[in-house]
């Protein structure tokens, strides 16, 4: 066993743990460390040629502008929408749904993060659910450790079905579309149990750790609702997965859940009898929400740039309009890297990153003092996204040379297929519980769901017949393990961070997301290992 091989490959993974979570240290300053150690051990270990790891860190640096673009049109968004006054509206209309903290983070916190997953992705639902459930009254560190553990169920079927069509679908080259189905419905069946238990989760932590009057007691009060709330989505999702396929099942689930949660909380059913917020002072603050319920037309006017934003979401994902392709065909490419073997292209005009520009341009002939309003919010979104900047031009390049390792002169696999293959030497036979961490480990590091399936599947594949497993099973632990490492990778807790001013604390945010990260495969495992005994 060659253990500066192990090393090496383990070297991206464990440094960052180390340094964000262990050391605490601000990613601005952890994260080129790991890129300088992540080249170096490629060069020197893995064989690398120097052109390659150039070419690869020239392709993460493409790849982090596109991000960074992402993280400035939700800034645009969201600073537009402070300096107008639409955020106190929004505020005022959750409380008037309900002043309870708690219930609100359902509706946010959950559902609206599962509908944006589901229009769009991409690191959208974090970048704005988080600001708004902030102008509701949650913590900053509050808001994006929710959002981000929420983004993880919703991630099965992602933007128009694209962890699934284009993941599994390229994953596996030549596997019938019959499996792919049978294995989008059977993840979502596991997840008829785990998702529903995520809000429950996101109740407790929200009441243990993020309160001035920390503890469990309110957390267990509204995990009833919590869990009905799970089943909102989780059930509407299931049907559109088993009835209409994979394109849908986020979207639609989300949608009907907020329509069912609000009936649930409209005719008090699960609603606990006391109130409960994060601030200490109750009385005072859900006075003045209640006694500013906004009018219903100044209500929709606050809501119509996320309604607009929404609705552009949609229709550009949409295969059967002709917007999808029209933005699609504006590419700038760039091929074989400094005479390499690889190539990036960007599709600049469909990146949501646009849409968040494009929503604010349309919205503005209806702003009065329309210069000054967009000056300072153009201002005030640059100032904020350097330090992001910094993170993300060092880990997303050391991502992508984590992943091209395999263009090496020492006939070595890339090593996060030498990772696995470690692990499937030793592990097919208790493979049930660990293929939900394979698809963790390519979400981890390649900060998409789609990608984790796309690159691990081929393996999974392998390991389902090794281990005599049936693969559709296989496939969906694939894929809620991917899920679950949506709430752990580095790009999508820095984008996250960074709009809501935390950059700095990315080793903070992780710490919390970790365990319900872990709570969710060992979950997706036990749900499985059951249901395959009794389907033995």
């Amino acid at each position: 066993m060659d253990y500066w091989l192990i090393f090496s490959a383990l070297f991206p993974l464990l440094s960052v743990l180390l340094f964000l979570v262990v050391l605490r240290w601000p990613a601005r300053k952890a994260m080129p460390l790991c890129l300088l150690g992540t080249v170096i051990l490629s060069a020197m270990v893995w064989s690398v040629p120097t052109v390659q790891i150039a070419a690869a860190v020239a392709e993460g640096l493409v790849i982090a502008a596109t991000v960074l673009w992402v993280v400035f049109g939700a800034l645009l968004l969201l600073n537009l929408l402070e300096n107008n006054g639409s955020f106190l509206l929004i505020r005022r209309g959750f409380a008037s749904i309900s002043s309870d903290h708690r219930i609100q983070l359902l509706f946010v916190g959950w559902l609206l993060v599962a509908f944006l997953e589901g229009a769009a992705g991409f690191g959208t639902p974090a970048a704005i659910a988080a600001p708004l459930l902030i102008a509701l009254g949650f913590r900053p560190l509050a808001a994006v450790v929710l959002t981000l553990i929420a983004d993880s169920v919703p991630v099965s079927f992602g933007a128009i079905g694209t962890p699934v069509l284009v993941g599994l679908t390229n994953g596996l080259p030549g596997v019938s579309p019959e499996l792919i189905a049978q294995s989008a419905i059977t993840a979502a069946s596991i997840d008829l149990f785990c998702a529903s238990l995520i809000p429950v989760l996101m109740c407790l932590l929200l009441c243990r750790y993020f309160s001035d009057t920390p503890g469990w007691r309110s957390g267990l009060a509204i995990a009833p609702l919590a869990f009905l709330s799970g089943l909102c989505y989780s059930l509407p999702a299931f049907l559109v997965a088993r009835y209409l396929g994979p394109e849908f099942p986020s979207l639609l689930g989300a949608l009907a859940g907020l329509v069912l949660l609000t009936l649930l909380v409209r005719f008090d059913i699960a609603v606990p009898a006391t109130l409960w917020r994060c601030d200490s002072d109750t009385d005072k603050t859900c006075t003045e929400d209640s006694g500013a319920a906004p009018e219903p037309l100044a209500l929709f006017k606050a809501w119509s740039a996320y309604l607009l934003l929404a609705a552009l979401l949609v229709i550009s994902r949409l295969e059967f309009l002709p917007l999808k392709d029209a933005l699609q065909a504006v590419q700038l490419n760039w091929s074989e890297i400094f005479g390499s073997t690889l190539s990036t292209s960007v599709q600049p005009l469909y990146l949501p990153g646009t849409l968040f520009v494009l929503t604010v341009l349309l919205l503005l002939p209806w702003q009065t003092k329309r210069s000054q309003l967009v000056r300072k919010a153009t201002t005030e979104s640059l100032s904020r996204i350097w330090p992001a900047a910094i993170t993300l031009a060092s880990a997303v390049p050391m991502v992508r040379l984590f992943l091209h390792s395999d263009l090496n002169s020492a006939d070595l696999p890339a090593m996060p297929m030498y990772l696995a293959a470690m692990a499937t030497a030793h592990l097919a036979d208790i493979w049930l519980w660990c293929a939900p961490w394979v698809g963790a480990l390519g979400s981890f590091i390649a900060s998409s769901a789609t990608f984790s399936n796309l690159m691990f599947a081929s393996m999974q594949q392998q390991l389902a017949t090794d281990s005599g497993l049936p693969l559709h099973l296989v496939l969906a632990l694939q894929m809620l393990g991917a899920n679950a490492g949506n709430m752990l990778c580095v790009v999508n807790v820095v984008a996250a961070a960074s709009v809501v001013k935390l950059t700095g604390q990315e080793g903070q945010i992780m710490r919390f997301t970790l365990v319900p990260m872990a709570l969710y495969c060992l979950l997706a495992s036990t749900v499985a290992v059951l249901l395959y005994d009794v389907t033995r």
